[in-house]
């Protein structure tokens, strides 16, 4: 923790406006970080000599450490500061990057993807931090609820970006362009931004687990956290296995399997937006409805590969699932904060966290059952994680009305 005589740089309140945008600008980060080489996953595993499986997992090894990081980084954050943390994380992330791009060791890779889910995570919370420590009331209401939006910009961009890179340069190519991303943004945050901390907290790892704790064991919580991630495993599944699919299985380049993830990023942003305009609904008739609807998305798009099975008829089903996903994770998202309301950052810190922790596993435990052959393969992944959803969705509205019950004895 910082003391009275060390010297801090606080944010010029002349630049603010500046260091905003910048902030805004590095929420998508995660995204960049897990979908930019998307595309160049068949290329890795032919040009390191590796199974698909070896390079599927740098995906669940970022995600892994990503929400590791998140489950302890925000109370780091707030006894340390924001601003040398992150700008130290940044500078570390570009290393790793380059240290990916020139070596062609997997075993090293892995390692630095794990620095990459532990420099990222620091800095997507101090980032959140921030515009509660600069913005009050109204402002910082609206910021926030950009967030979700601006967050998904990532997913959508960094494939089209990747593709092109890999047709072009070559799957390093991916990791230069983030080293010098994250260069350019470490002087320009240099240059316009700053400490927004004004009161360093002490750092206690006891009361910190015990708020944990106490989240844990509410199980509409628990529960709510593992629908999100099977929400976002069925996207991060078709990231581990749509390029090959596209690229081995239908003969397509890069890319196409580039411009294939940009629309069903887009199609989770649809996703989110419905769930925000009918947030005032009944949660669980809508979240039933939903989910009935995707099971049965999934099933016609088993029964379509007897007649089809080209890129549209993939992207076709791919992206009205990812959309029924994306409703649910906006809304459980909610749900699960909404239990916690006088916890809110701690229990959005938790919630995050545990959900990319089951996402990097599950995901990678399905594609490892069935790997990324056809299209085949992939309907049936859906349709364990939807029959697998249905089921913990009941058990939550069990539990609920049991709760209900009991609050009115």
């Amino acid at each position: 923790m910082f003391t009275e005589t060390q010297k801090i740089k606080y944010i010029d309140p002349d630049k603010q406006g500046v260091s905003t945008v910048l902030a805004f600008a590095l929420l998508p980060l995660s995204g960049f970080a897990t979908d930019i080489y998307i595309p160049s996953l068949p290329s890795m595993a032919s040009t390191l000599g590796v199974g698909s499986i070896d390079v599927q997992l740098t995906l669940s090894l970022f995600l892994i450490s990503y929400g590791v990081s998140q489950l302890f980084i925000g109370s780091i954050v707030d006894s340390f500061g924001r601003y040398k943390l992150s700008m130290i994380s940044l500078l570390i992330f570009a290393a790793s990057c380059i240290v990916i791009a020139i070596t062609h060791n997997i075993y090293l890779i892995y390692l630095m993807r794990i620095i990459h889910g532990f420099t990222v995570g620091t800095i997507i919370v101090a980032k959140r931090a921030y515009f509660v420590d600069v913005y009050h009331g109204e402002k910082l209401k609206h910021y926030l609820s950009l967030f979700s939006i601006i967050w998904s910009t990532g997913p959508i961009i960094a494939p089209f970006i990747g593709g092109y890179l890999q047709t072009a340069f070559g799957w390093e190519s991916n990791f230069y362009f983030l080293a010098a991303l994250s260069i350019i943004m470490v002087l320009l945050e240099y240059r316009y931004s700053g400490e927004t901390l004004k009161h360093f907290s002490e750092f206690r790892l006891g009361n910190i687990a015990g708020i944990y704790y106490s989240m844990v064991k509410t199980a509409n919580f628990s529960l709510g956290i593992v629908m999100l991630g099977l929400a976002y495993s069925m996207v991060m599944i078709y990231n581990m296995t749509g390029p090959f699919i596209i690229e081995h299985h239908l003969g397509l380049t890069p890319m196409v399997a580039g411009y294939s993830s940009l629309i069903l990023g887009f199609a989770w942003m649809v996703g989110g937006f419905i769930g925000k305009a009918t947030i005032n609904r009944p949660f669980f008739k809508k979240m039933g409805s939903n989910l009935m609807l995707q099971f049965l998305f999934v099933i016609a798009m088993i029964l379509s590969l007897r007649f089809v099975a080209n890129l549209y008829s993939l992207l076709f089903f791919a992206f009205i699932i990812h959309v029924t996903a994306g409703y649910i994770f906006n809304n459980y998202f909610t749900f699960c904060l909404g239990l916690f309301p006088k916890n809110a950052g701690i229990a959005s810190g938790l919630t995050g966290g545990i959900t990319y922790v089951i996402v990097s596993l599950l995901s990678y435990g399905i594609i490892n059952m069935l790997p990324a052959k056809d299209e085949h393969n992939l309907s049936l992944s859906y349709l364990t994680i939807s029959i697998v959803s249905g089921l913990i969705m009941f058990t939550i509205y069990r539990i609920s009305q049991r709760n209900l019950q009991g609050s009115n004895v």
